[in-house]
């Protein structure tokens, strides 16, 4: 019996450092391990504004794959081709790969935001199938006239890891947050909390820096306006090795976010036994636990006082931040694994390889 087998589509090279690229990696091998055949196409990196020859070459790639193929689509590139998608659909069992609406983006202009919501539901009218990385993101495309039945969630999972050992007992707390600098993440927000509150810590940003270089420009201004620099490093994008040591050096996690489905980060320093201080976005306050079992203090995105007053709470109140991290290590416990996400993949992959268009 021949192995399954499908195309799995990407913008830009697929051993990029974001959250995104993390599950795509992780979906691949989590098929790989359940012997699927499953061949990776790295698109043009100008995706999700993707230039002519870009498209054009999308176009070649879907046109060389045999009649009747699987080929899932990350959803950065996907919602951004919808005439490649609309030509090919009827012979192809396209299955976008949708980790947050390209309409979302934080920053955008009305204009782009509504070229790129009519660009998606083109895109998705056209697809056999959605797979979503969280039940958040079903609302949103059921406004794109995407129905529940034709939508696979498949959450992200996280590595066990050791306990995070901290800062251990040098007088100053040391806060890490794990985000691409973009204007989504939330940084010129948590600079301005920072701002606000007494001595006692010091932050390490870990995240590419060169993404979006003008949010990285303003950022670096903001902190010296502020006169934080000597107290916040912009430690740029890290290796897997330095990422395990920095949360390892954590004492609190700290990711103030305006936009997000399911980050990764936040079960990642779950997975350490951190406590937390969230935006209440997307799949975070369920990933934080509530209750005796609170691993984090939630603020709505884009409050300056309120993230304030909650980093505040975390350095005066030392019961206050030995309950989150009691919190977080019993989430730990219970944390969804990378392996149940790869098989979540390949049972839906395979329903859909069945199933007539």
């Amino acid at each position: 019996m021949l192995s399954p087998r499908l195309f799995f589509l990407v913008p830009g090279r697929l051993d990029t450092r974001t959250g995104g690229y993390e599950y795509d990696r992780r979906m691949i091998a989590g098929l790989r391990a359940r012997a699927w055949t499953v061949e990776v196409r790295e698109l043009d990196t100008s995706f999700p504004h993707p230039s002519e020859r870009a498209l054009a070459c999308a176009d070649a790639l879907l046109a060389a794959i045999e009649d009747d193929a699987l080929v899932v689509i990350d959803g950065l590139a996907a919602g951004a081709m919808p005439t490649e998608i609309e030509r090919h659909a009827s012979r192809l069992r396209i299955v976008p790969l949708v980790h947050a609406l390209l309409a979302s983006e934080v920053g955008l202009d009305r204009e782009t935001a509504n070229k790129l919501e009519a660009s998606e539901r083109r895109a998705l009218a056209y697809a056999a199938h959605v797979i979503a990385v969280g039940p958040s993101l079903i609302a949103p495309l059921g406004r794109y006239g995407v129905p529940s039945s034709r939508i696979a969630v498949v959450e992200p999972g996280t590595d066990a890891a050791p306990l995070a050992r901290g800062s251990r007992h040098t007088g100053i707390l040391h806060f890490v947050t794990v985000a691409t600098l973009n204007r989504g993440k939330g940084h010129h927000v948590l600079f301005d909390a920072l701002a606000k509150i007494p001595d006692g810590w010091r932050l390490t940003c870990a995240g590419s820096t060169t993404r979006q270089p003008e949010t990285t420009s303003q950022l670096k201004s903001q902190l010296s306006a502020l006169q934080l620099t000597e107290r916040v490093t912009l430690a740029g994008e890290l290796d897997a090795q330095a990422i395990a040591a920095l949360y390892d050096s954590a004492d609190l996690f700290v990711l103030p976010t305006l936009s997000e489905t399911h980050p990764l980060s936040v079960a990642e320093a779950l997975a350490r036994g951190l406590p937390l201080v969230c935006t209440t976005v997307g799949a975070i306050p369920d990933l934080v636990g509530s209750g005796d079992d609170a691993a984090a203090l939630l603020v709505g995105p884009g409050n300056v006082d309120a993230l304030a007053a909650a980093l505040t709470r975390v350095l005066t109140d030392t019961a206050c931040l030995g309950r989150l991290a009691n919190g977080a290590r019993r989430v730990r416990a219970r944390l969804r694994t990378w392996d149940a996400s790869g098989r979540e993949c390949a049972e839906a992959l395979a329903r859909i390889a069945v199933n007539p268009r």
